[in-house]
């Protein structure tokens, strides 16, 4: 290929880039598996004569669906022997992300541990579909399927997700209110303050993937939540740093226990209080977090 070409293919290629990483990481659950799939797509999108490309943003998202799907398929049996429950990698994201609500909600902790119960093939689908919109005949072509089969499809994913998401999309701000109060608590070690904040039927996963200490099961109840919690930071006796982020489309925070990135949490809010936490501790998820700039998912 000229060097003319491979210019052109570069510059079509990073026009999509922040597409084709959001496609690949919603069905992946794994920035670093993302980063993987969109070097794959690389070296095969190189190869391509542009010339012959009618949609090169359809053909880029079909690769980058295709490569996906193979190490979806390999990631489910690694999952299989994972220790504890498995959160996504959790993902630094640009403020504006939180204002597309419909983007916000479909990188979120909760709609993303959803998606881990379609299929692959389901999983891929609801996300071009829903999220980005995608034309059945261009999905049939990236999953193989015809599109009367992606119609099906589709319509099954999105039944079995509505029955599962969160009842109801709330805003950024409302999240980020809900955030500063366990924040605030969190730092105090006020235990009645954090009851106060957490829904009576909230639910805490923690991901330690057998490195560091997590609750092998979630954790039910505001209570149980909270004397967890709190009962944790003060077994360690370390001095302990909380600071606010955006990840995964809403306000969260970053943990540091003396000094050390210790953790991200992610939080799901309904009607003013936390419903879901989300407590990432596996350093292998933590890796990039410091390092990063936060995305801009489309």
């Amino acid at each position: 290929m000229s060097e003319h070409a491979i210019e052109a293919a570069t510059e079509v290629f990073v026009a999509h880039r922040n597409l084709l990483f959001t496609v690949a990481y919603e069905m992946l659950g794994s920035a670093a598996d993302a980063e993987d799939v969109l070097q794959e797509t690389w070296l095969r999108w190189v190869e391509v004569d542009l010339t012959q490309v009618s949609e090169q943003r359809a053909y880029l998202v079909r690769i980058t669906t295709r490569q996906a799907l193979n190490r979806l398929r390999t990631m489910t049996r690694r999952k299989e022997s994972y220790v504890g429950p498995w959160l996504p990698e959790p993902l630094l994201t640009a403020p504006d992300v939180a204002e597309d609500v419909e983007l916000a909600e479909s990188v979120s902790m909760a709609v993303m541990l959803v998606l881990e119960t379609l299929s692959p093939t389901e999983r891929a689908v609801f996300v071009l579909r829903e999220v980005f919109d995608v034309g059945y005949e261009e999905i049939a072509a990236a999953v193989d399927k015809t599109p009367a089969a992606v119609r099906q499809i589709a319509h099954r994913a999105r039944k079995h997700v509505d029955a599962r998401r969160p009842r109801e999309v709330v805003s950024a701000s409302e999240t980020r209110t809900a955030m500063e109060s366990f924040w605030r608590v969190l730092e105090t070690g006020d235990l009645q303050g954090l009851l106060d904040v957490l829904a009576p039927d909230v639910v805490l996963m923690g991901d330690g993937g057998g490195i560091k200490q997590a609750a092998v099961r979630p954790i039910t109840g505001a209570w149980n939540v909270a004397r967890f919690m709190i009962g944790g930071m003060r077994k360690n006796g370390l001095p302990v740093t909380v600071a606010p982020t955006v990840v995964n489309g809403a306000p969260g925070l970053v943990v540091h226990l003396d000094g050390e990135l210790d953790g991200v949490i992610a939080l799901q809010v309904e009607d003013g209080r936390i419903t879901g936490l989300y407590y990432v501790r596996n350093p292998e998820k933590l890796s990039r977090l410091e390092a990063e700039t936060p995305l801009t998912l489309r």
